[in-house]
């Protein structure tokens, strides 16, 4: 049997916001696409990804306006990437190193190809768990 690689567990859509954005458009961005992270760019370079958890946690939580409040202020600076063939046991290995739900994928050249989460990995990784039934699951609307 061959490992599984992130490559192919990963989400290929990337949702890329200027640091500028605003928590409330950003919020809605990720609405709109179904995702609960977008990648942040400072013009054409790499700023951070922020999750919705990051705008709940390090924004709303402390009370700051999500019409005035940047993105760029409250996402994390630590950029964790993985190579697309690594597998994904080594991914998950990273993911609790770092203590991070989702890591960034870059192809040989590290170009940004994808994002792989808690949530792709857990189906393969452990099929009969929590997580994996949970993420395998039908979202509520």
């Amino acid at each position: 049997m061959t490992e599984v690689r992130v490559r192919d567990v990963m989400t290929r859509r990337i949702v890329y916001l200027p640091a500028a954005t605003t928590l409330d458009e950003a919020a809605r961005a990720m609405r709109d696409a179904d995702i609960g992270d977008v990648v942040v760019t400072d013009g054409s370079s790499l700023f951070g990804m922020v999750t919705d958890r990051d705008i709940v946690i390090r924004a709303v939580a402390e009370g700051r306006d999500a019409r005035r409040t940047t993105i760029g202020s409250v996402t994390p600076r630590d950029i964790v990437m993985i190579e697309q063939n690594s597998t994904a046991a080594e991914a998950a290995t990273l993911m609790r190193d770092r203590s991070v739900r989702r890591i960034l994928v870059c192809d040989n050249d590290r170009q940004l190809v994808g994002i792989v989460s808690l949530g792709d990995l857990a189906p393969r990784l452990d099929p009969s768990s929590a997580l994996s039934k949970v993420s395998e699951a039908s979202p509520r609307r």
